[in-house]
């Protein structure tokens, strides 16, 4: 590679990253092994901790899509298990078909626009239980946001902070989306060589700073801060370079370390960024065998739900685990307890 293209290469991509104004962060992988073995593993990243339980909701609970006029309900078609924020909004989950759907910050994010106010009223804190409730594929719920017939907005939080998020969505067969509010419109990017998200800027973009440090090449050089992009490349290259194996918990292993290797110290802070934030857990979704790990920072060990040892029946209880709990490690659908229904923070 000529010196002037390099240097041509990296003025642009320069150009982006200081455009692209950093976020709080989070990551999100996607590891793809043989015999159909597909994780998805993530990271939480925030300045304070956020309170993070898991729920298992069986088939046919009905829920509410906000506690505005002209809202509506559904019943759910499937069960899953999902990660609820401060017991009151659903960040990720895994239903019982594999189809799974994690939430990223994303500071460009604009949910509403003149045509979308008059929608139906669908808020952030129910938005993930309603696509994995209500879809079994990808495809699916793509046919969902290109109907948009629905209007998002969600409560703020930690003195004031605005949920802007974008997403991604992974299907059993491989089948990869990532979708963006961009001003109210979905912009809707699909594939199955998707395997990364992190945050800002949106992913066009990034797929640009990302082509750039391909062209130099990750053997040769990666960048190392915990910014967005630079996380995203350093995912983006290890994913596409580790072993591919159909062993679950090598499998797992593999995209632990992945995860880890983008996350962020925790505790870590830099003055002259006050965005930056420390991971608090992560998490990883087997799509596969139906478990969903969780994995705290603070915690000693990983544990999961295993869906496929679950009674999720319509009429069957919705199931807590309190993960503030201690010593947890491995299968812990014994210690999965009867609750009501969480209360959405509309």
């Amino acid at each position: 590679m000529k010196l002037c293209h390099l240097l041509s290469g990296f003025a642009v991509f320069a150009s982006v990253l200081a455009s692209s104004g950093q976020a709080d962060a989070c990551s999100r992988i996607l590891y793809t092994g043989d015999d159909s073995l597909l994780i998805v593993g993530r990271s939480l990243d925030w300045k304070t901790p956020i309170p993070t339980n898991l729920y298992v909701y069986p088939r046919g609970v009905t829920m509410k899509s906000h506690n505005l006029p002209g809202a509506f309900e559904w019943t759910s078609k499937y069960a899953a298990v999902y990660a609820v924020g401060y017991d009151g909004g659903v960040t990720e989950g895994m239903n019982e078909k594999g189809l799974v759907i994690n939430g990223l910050f994303c500071k460009g994010t604009v949910y509403e626009n003149e045509a979308t106010v008059n929608r139906r009223p669908m808020s952030l804190a129910v938005f993930v239980a309603w696509l994995l409730g209500e879809n079994a594929t990808t495809d699916e719920v793509l046919e969902v946001l290109r109907r948009h017939d629905f209007n998002i907005s969600g409560a703020t939080f930690d003195e004031g902070t605005v949920s802007t998020l974008h997403w991604g969505v992974t299907d059993p067969t491989g089948n990869t989306a990532i979708f963006e509010f961009d001003h109210g419109n979905i912009r809707i990017h699909q594939g199955d060589s998707l395997a990364v998200l992190t945050n800002d800027p949106p992913f066009e973009q990034m797929s640009a700073i990302n082509d750039y440090w391909k062209k130099v090449g990750g053997g040769n050089m990666l960048p190392g801060t915990v910014k967005s992009p630079d996380r995203f490349v350093r995912a983006d290259y290890f994913t596409h370079h580790v072993k591919r194996t159909s062993d679950a918990d090598l499998g797992l292993s593999i995209t632990r370390s992945l995860v880890q290797n983008v996350s962020v110290p925790y505790t870590y802070t830099i003055e002259t960024e006050p965005n930056v934030s420390s991971t608090q857990w992560r998490a990883y979704a087997n799509l596969r065998d139906l478990r969903y790990y969780f994995e705290p920072v603070t915690s000693a060990g990983i544990y999961y739900v295993d869906l496929t040892s679950l009674d999720l029946r319509p009429g069957r209880p919705v199931l807590k685990l309190d993960t503030s709990a201690s010593g947890l490690i491995g299968n812990i659908n014994k210690h999965l307890k009867a609750v009501a229904p969480f209360t959405p923070i509309y």
